[in-house]
């Protein structure tokens, strides 16, 4: 497989199947809103698009440092699916029942985002076509019979646990010896729903303000070099680049994750890996990846890269290491030998925002009016619609439009989270955790114990994700 040809950065292969767009005029001075949303992203575009929905008269004003999507909701795999970071820790502040509650609200979630799509004419090369996550070692199949018998106790009645034979029928995997498929997943194009929502939103009415970084956030205060936009209501739509905002640094860590894409692999190609489902797939590494069959019959994958810069920094426009460019190539080569004679298309990455404790979160701040969404880690192409809908009830019932709903009263609301550590132990802590997590990989591949080593299980419990 050649990398000669192989571009990296310009933002993700995303932007270069589709252009990057002009970006809209900055703000032009001061302003005043209803609503100010910190972030074009998907949590942004979507919650100005439910709150326009349910009040078609509010002044809502986006915010966006570059142009709607040039964060993570350009840059990712593509998977509409409906895992939400946290959710075991919500089940035990919170009660078993209280965690199902928020399972089944991304399980709709994803038919949520499938129907206002097609509402909207949005064409996002969207296929419904579930999530198959493969396990290829006895401590991974262990580990994925433990992680299908959890799901079905948090609701998923519709998931099925298949052996070796089974998953080779849907995607002939190298060495698989198991998988767990969730009819509660979709394949799509992360551009071109971006690009979609904010034309719709816009077109309802929302101003949206591209070249326009946000400095600081104070209550009903949004500063940036060009005006300040006043408003009631502040929400910052972040994400990963919330380290960016005055006395945000430590509050969610960017944390980087890398991709690759294929040319598009003939139909002899095809013919041994199968795939003909398009589902998305994901496997129960320790350092996992993720991947889809693009509309133009691509792999694109992805994985964790080099995962954190010092001092919380982020990337240069997706360029990504060599280095990692390898990795997820020895990595595609491995599942699928005979991609061995591809070309890589194009490699990037991106960042996605981690709170300490790995919890995704919702928050209102009634008495500021200060909202925030987000640290979905990894999982936000659905959750962003989730968490948009949950920031509209919540305005609505401090408005007094409403009272609390079922979403207003699940249980990622209003959750804190202390602040990260100060450099260099952030760096080093995160360093150190994938790294361990890499040579447990790596000592599993070779292992024929089920156990899940002990390298990566100590991992865990320095990281505070489990």
């Amino acid at each position: 497989m050649s990398t000669v040809s192989t571009v990296n950065g310009g933002i993700s292969f995303w932007y270069a199947d589709q252009g990057t767009p002009i970006p809209r005029e900055p703000l032009p001075g001061d302003a005043t809103a209803d609503i100010c949303i910190v972030g074009g992203g998907y949590t942004g575009l979507w919650t100005a698009y439910y709150l326009k929905k349910a009040v078609p008269f509010l002044n809502i004003t986006v915010l966006e440092a570059k142009f709607c999507g040039y964060g993570a909701s350009g840059r990712n795999g593509g998977w509409l699916y409906n895992g939400i970071a946290g959710r075991d820790r919500y089940a035990k502040l919170h009660g078993h029942e209280a965690a199902v509650r928020l399972q089944q609200a991304m399980n709709d979630t994803v038919d949520e985002v499938v129907r206002v799509a097609a509402e909207e004419n949005i064409d996002a090369d969207i296929h419904q076509g579930g999530v198959l996550e493969v396990a290829y070692t006895p401590a991974q199949l262990a580990r994925l019979k433990d992680f299908h018998s959890v799901e079905i106790a948090f609701g998923e009645k519709d998931r099925v646990l298949r052996g070796a034979r089974e998953t080779g029928e849907r995607i002939n995997v190298t060495g698989a010896v198991g998988s767990t498929w969730t009819p509660h997943g979709a394949r799509l194009h992360p551009v071109k729903l971006v690009k979609g929502l904010a034309a719709t939103v816009e077109a309802l009415g929302v101003t949206i303000h591209e070249s326009t970084p946000v400095t600081e956030i104070k209550p009903k205060h949004a500063h940036t070099p060009y005006g300040t936009v006043r408003a009631p209501y502040i929400l910052r739509c972040t994400e990963g680049f919330t380290a960016n905002l005055k006395g945000q640094r430590r509050t969610w860590l960017p944390m980087n994750s890398s991709m690759i894409a294929t040319e598009p692999l003939p139909r002899s190609v095809w013919d041994t890996i199968g795939w003909d489902g398009r589902e998305t797939l994901g496997d129960m590494a320790h350092a996992y990846m993720y991947a889809q069959r693009t509309a133009d019959d691509r792999i694109a994958l992805g994985g964790r890269g080099v995962p954190y810069r010092y001092g919380s920094g982020t990337d240069n426009d997706g360029r990504t290491q060599p280095a990692t460019i390898e990795a997820l190539r020895d990595i595609l080569v491995r599942l699928f030998p005979t991609t061995g004679a591809a070309r890589i298309d194009h490699a990037w990455s991106g960042v996605l925002g981690v709170p300490r404790d790995w919890c995704a979160t919702v928050t209102l701040d009634r008495s500021t009016g200060l909202g925030w969404a987000g640290g979905y880690v990894g999982s936000g192409v659905a959750t962003t619609n989730l968490a948009a809908r949950t920031l509209r009830d919540l305005i609505q019932q401090d408005s007094g439009q409403s009272g609390p709903t079922d979403l207003t009263t699940l249980p990622w609301v209003n959750h804190r989270v202390r602040r990260w550590e100060p450099e260099p132990f952030r760096w080093l802590g995160v360093h150190g955790m994938y790294a361990a997590y890499r040579t447990a990989d790596r000592r599993e591949l070779t292992s024929p114990r089920p156990g899940t080593d002990p390298i990566a299980k100590a991992a865990d419990r320095l990281s505070g994700r489990h």
